[in-house]
């Protein structure tokens, strides 16, 4: 992939975020990774919203969380992007984001159930970020989402948002998605009441094996960048 090829899968994963529920004004933010240059990493600027990138207002920043290119301002909540960076070498993309029932969820504290297709993905697969509901503002805050993300691609901050990670932009925004889907569900089922009984781990295993193929993230991923076009 070329810089300019992953500016601009970046700006239009910004569009699907905030087609998908993942909009809070100018407040959420997204990053890949500069190709060929590992150390450094485009990002949505501040003070716009995801649907607003353009190849001229995507910034650089590096390893330390530093704006190294770019004119316009950087998110304060970067480390939450150079950290978890930092840590993790096969992740590509981070998203740092606000969708209200994943919000909901992360404050209820309690753990996914297998109760629908999406919430196999993050069944025993989620990091809790429970320090503060505050900006990580701070290289330390930031390390310690990282650190709570841990080897998974999803980390619940509680009563803040969520930090969504991936080998590519693609996985990255599919799996916030998804787990935005999840916990919608999940909510509409403790509402209701009285679940049936959860599949077992091994009949989950066999989706979760289907659902988390780069590929499969690829289509679905190429599918809502069509479907935003459509929309103008």
């Amino acid at each position: 992939m070329t810089p300019t090829e992953a500016k601009q899968k970046l700006i239009d994963a910004g569009k699907i975020l905030e087609a998908e529920g993942h909009h809070d004004m100018t407040r959420g933010h997204i990053s890949v990774r500069v190709p060929g240059k590992p150390e450094l990493f485009y990002m949505k600027p501040h003070s716009i919203g995801f649907e607003e990138m353009t190849m001229d207002n995507i910034i650089v920043c590096n390893i330390e969380g530093e704006k190294v290119e770019g004119t316009a301002p950087r998110h304060s909540e970067v480390f939450i992007h150079s950290e978890i960076f930092r840590v993790r070498p096969d992740i590509n993309s981070v998203i740092h984001s606000h969708p209200d029932h994943a919000v909901a969820v992360s404050t209820l504290g309690r753990p996914i159930r297998a109760w629908s297709q999406p919430s196999a993905l993050f069944v025993d697969r989620v990091g809790w970020f429970t320090d503060t509901i505050d900006l990580i503002r701070r290289k330390d805050q930031g390390a310690g989402v990282a650190k709570a993300l841990g080897p998974h691609n999803v980390c619940m901050m509680k009563s803040h948002g969520v930090a969504l990670a991936g080998s590519s932009i693609e996985e990255a925004v599919i799996t916030g998605i998804m787990l935005e889907n999840a916990c919608r569900i999940q909510l509409l089922i403790e509402a209701a009441g009285n679940p049936q009984k959860e599949f077992p781990p091994d009949d989950l295993k066999l989706l979760q094996d289907k659902i988390t193929r780069p590929e499969q993230m690829v289509v679905n991923f190429e599918y809502l960048r069509r479907k935003v076009k459509r929309a103008g």
